[in-house]
């Protein structure tokens, strides 16, 4: 797993293993999902992340997060 934060455009980005990405769908105001071919979540995108995210020192739970997003994209078909 990755985690990437690009300050100019104030996107997060989770990596969460490597493959071909064929669609994204928004999940969530500000939350994207990126997915390889055979439906999985390759990669997370969090827009305007300075305003939920503490980026000084990444201080959020990566497993809370996943959880609480987790039931938004099992009903999501690619």
């Amino acid at each position: 797993m990755q985690i990437k934060y690009s300050p100019d455009a104030d996107v997060l980005l989770v990596k969460l293993r490597e493959g071909k990405l064929v669609d994204s769908v928004d999940i969530a105001e500000g939350l994207i999902a990126h997915y390889a071919e055979d439906g999985s979540v390759l990669e997370i995108e969090i827009l305007d992340a300075s305003k939920v995210v503490e980026l000084k020192d990444l201080s959020f739970s990566l497993e809370g997060m996943l959880a609480g997003i987790r039931h938004r994209i099992e009903g999501v078909k690619v």
